[in-house]
């Protein structure tokens, strides 16, 4: 199971993210979970303290890193040159950490001032590491995308198998699922689903399933707006730790059962 969770800033990407990968976790699985958002708070919601979390050396922010693994002056890109298959073999083992249910959490990061150049290196790492990983049947892998679709436009979800394109009632986000479903078909992932967040009633969930049938994606659960969610992040809570009986959750849990039984 390689799942990318994808959409418009500010739709619940996080929270649909972290939720699932710990409920894959409790089914028995290693799951290793990816933060690529450039504004990474994914640790928050597997219920990572955030003591350990401010330790955290965001990957692709340890410019020695990069350094070594992507300058090998084969490609050259706005003046400079970098490997377009690093090496990553042992990046999960050296720099993942261990959560709840089985979860150990990569953080990428991003650039960290402005100014800094190509992000293309980084870019490279990151899409490297997503190929390289052959999972068994007990492993699972959930990344934790950046918002909007530069991340397709990148080719960084090349190789994924499923992408989950979280949507809310609006048409901005609605037409971000129609611009994701293009790219995705553009990069080879035919796999795209979605799963609706905030949906309050029956007028959001029609709305919602009506814009995704005409672009013939499937909406596999309905989160509905639930204020547990937002308590447990004042609260410095993960929502599974806070309200695991609770209606999103919930929906999350249906969700995960629809994928077990898509990906198996």
């Amino acid at each position: 199971m390689k799942v990318a969770v994808v959409g418009k800033g500010g739709v619940g990407k996080t929270t649909v993210a972290g939720t699932l990968a710990r409920l894959v976790g409790r089914d028995g699985k290693n799951v290793l979970a990816v933060d690529a958002d450039p504004n990474f708070n994914l640790w928050s919601v597997i219920g990572i303290d955030r003591e350990r979390a401010e330790q955290i050396v965001p990957l692709l922010n340890d410019d020695r890193l990069v350094e070594d693994r992507t300058r090998r002056k084969i490609v050259k890109v706005l003046g400079e040159y970098f490997e377009l298959n690093p090496r990553v073999e042992d990046i999960a083992d050296r720099f993942a950490i261990d959560g709840p249910d089985n979860v150990r959490l990569l953080v990428a990061g991003t650039v960290a001032m402005g100014d800094s150049g190509c992000m293309c290196p980084s870019a490279a790492l990151l899409k490297a590491l997503i190929h390289h990983l052959t999972l068994q049947e007990d492993e699972a892998f959930i990344m934790d995308m950046d918002a909007g679709i530069e991340n397709l436009g990148r080719g960084t979800t090349r190789g994924m198998d499923t992408l989950l394109v979280v949507v809310e009632p609006g048409r901005r986000s609605l037409e971000t699922l129609g611009r994701i479903k293009r790219l995705a078909e553009d990069i080879g992932t035919e796999t795209v689903y979605a799963v609706a967040n905030r949906v309050d009633g029956e007028s959001d969930r029609e709305a919602i399933e009506s814009y995704a049938e005409t672009l013939g994606v499937d909406v596999l659960c309905y989160i509905p707006r639930d204020a547990t969610l937002k308590t447990a992040d004042l609260m410095g809570l993960a929502p599974l730790d806070m309200a695991d009986q609770g209606p999103a959750i919930k929906e999350i849990r249906r969700l995960h059962g629809r994928l077990s039984e898509i990906l198996g």
